[in-house]
């Protein structure tokens, strides 16, 4: 998987929308509306770094992931330690779907940490 089958796959996800809050390399996918500052980000990837991505996690599985695949899941590089992964899509061992999962996980994550009513404002 390369970083323009993770942008597409991010973006197909509902209420997913996608912008450069920090500076013009980091590119982030937030679930919500970032103009207005109501989204919560679930993924970033620095453009110099295409094939590392950081994904948001459940800390539990995040040890298991570490643990599992340690060439290619890392705690989250400059974030939370517990609560994201750094992942390669490099690495010999993870799959695409593997990837896809994640992805999924995290976005999930996040999802879920919004109120019922801003969910059914996203149309989500």
């Amino acid at each position: 998987m390369n970083i323009e089958t993770v942008r597409e796959y991010c973006l197909s996800k509902a209420g997913v929308t996608e912008a450069f809050p920090f500076d013009e390399e980091t590119m982030v996918f937030l679930v919500g509306d970032s103009a207005q500052r109501q989204g919560k980000i679930f993924l970033l990837c620095a453009l110099e770094r295409p094939d590392y991505l950081l994904m948001k996690c459940d800390p539990d599985w995040a040890v298991e992931l570490r643990d599992r695949y340690p060439e290619e899941v890392e705690p989250g590089w400059h974030m939370n330690k517990r609560h994201w992964n750094g992942v390669y899509l490099t690495g010999p061992h993870l799959t695409d779907g593997d990837i896809r999962g994640m992805i999924d996980h995290s976005y999930e994550l996040v999802l879920g940490s919004f109120s019922g009513r801003y969910r059914a404002l996203l149309g989500l």
